[in-house]
């Protein structure tokens, strides 16, 4: 219990989670003040959140610009699908889990032309597929592919892809929902005109806002292109660039929460550093389960390590709401499965924690399934 302590910064609960996730007690504590929308250190912070913002992503001189929208990151995947494809535009969405189809579902609600290639949830596209399509579809004007693909925790070949997308003259869209932060991304040399992020993902901010990185010359050709008042991604950046004002009301506590977790992610060597504490989580976590008995789903070459997912053990006394409940009770809060052909339970290695806490987790487990008698 006292590690928990020390690394939250409280007794919350642990999360293991892929997001929200445990916060520092100083991300926390940055906003235990209230700030005018108006006030001019709020601005200043804002401009300040965006230039940083560009710098993760490699690209604050090459022509990109950083765009805030309220809400969670789904409002901004929204944001960006309702005001970069053109009314006769036509979208490819590439799928291999759930994340994916959500983003061919908002393009179908708002009545945007869609295709998509389905892949297993447990395999990584295939890219011959993908070349065919944009080389015999020549309607297709946008591409958008997951990242990390939290249904599983597989990573998808967004660099080469993104080379495919280029080729065909095509606008690429990017969500690094939950990878951005936390995994080397080049946006220019990727081709990637739109990438999605979260404040409550590997930045370690908390929920309220997304973000979306763009390309300068692709946000310009969205003139008229939205499908939304509130999530029209080209006027929400005009009223940040004219006088560093949100068009409606902004998330100031979770913006002043998430310029404290930038200066924290700076001071830890950035991307660089917090890849190499999670990729340090994500080994301890997967040499403890396999000591236990548990089997990964996906192949190691297809996952990355941001969140793991792990089958239901075969033992007949395996339960996972109870084995859910019981490390729940003991601190430590995991995440059931979302693969559709299999049972599975996710554990994140991502937020405010460290190898000391996925020790802890594992000594957890160790008791829970001794306590259910399921055999290793």
């Amino acid at each position: 219990m006292g590690n928990r302590a020390r690394r939250s910064g409280s007794k919350d609960k642990l999360l293991f989670t892929p997001g929200p996730l445990t916060t520092s007690m100083t991300v926390k504590q940055a906003m235990l003040r209230d700030l005018g929308s108006r006030d001019s250190e709020f601005i200043d912070l804002v401009k300040d959140i965006r230039s940083r913002l560009l710098e993760i992503g490699g690209v604050r001189d090459q022509g990109y610009e950083a765009i805030i929208m309220q809400g969670s990151g789904t409002f901004t995947l929204e944001a960006v699908v309702s005001s970069s494809v053109p009314s006769d535009g036509k979208m490819l969405v590439i799928i291999n889990g759930a994340y994916g189809r959500r983003i061919a579902q908002i393009a179908e609600i708002h009545n945007i032309r869609t295709t998509t290639l389905e892949f297993p949830e447990n395999q990584v596209p295939d890219l011959a597929q993908i070349e065919k399509a944009l080389e015999t579809d020549t309607a297709i004007t946008n591409v958008a592919v997951i990242h990390c693909e939290t249904t599983t925790g597989l990573m998808n070949p967004v660099k080469e892809i993104g080379r495919m997308v280029q080729q065909s003259g095509a606008r690429y869209f990017v969500d690094a929902m939950s990878s951005f932060g936390a995994v080397p991304i080049d946006l220019a040399e990727w081709g990637i005109d739109y990438l999605v992020s979260s404040a409550n993902k590997c930045i370690e901010g908390v929920p309220g806002f997304g973000f979306a990185l763009a390309r300068r010359e692709a946000l310009m050709q969205t003139e008229g292109n939205a499908r939304s008042l509130s999530l029209d991604l080209l006027s929400q950046w005009k009223g940040l660039e004219q006088n560093g004002q949100f068009r409606f009301t902004p998330p100031t506590h979770a913006l002043l929460a998430f310029h404290q977790a930038l200066l924290e992610l700076e001071a830890e060597g950035g991307v660089a550093g917090r890849a190499a504490r999670y990729r340090a989580n994500y080994e301890t976590l997967i040499a403890g389960m396999r000591a236990l008995g548990f089997q990964e789903y996906l192949e190691p070459e297809d996952r990355g390590y941001i969140i793991t997912s792990f089958r239901y053990p075969t033992h007949p006394n395996f339960d996972f709401d109870e084995f859910y409940k019981r490390l729940n009770d003991r601190g430590y809060v995991i995440y059931p499965g979302k693969v559709s052909q299999a049972d599975c339970f996710r554990i994140g290695t991502i937020g405010r924690i460290f190898e000391s806490d996925m020790n802890d987790l594992l000594a957890a487990l160790r008791e829970v399934v001794a306590e259910m008698g399921i055999e290793a």
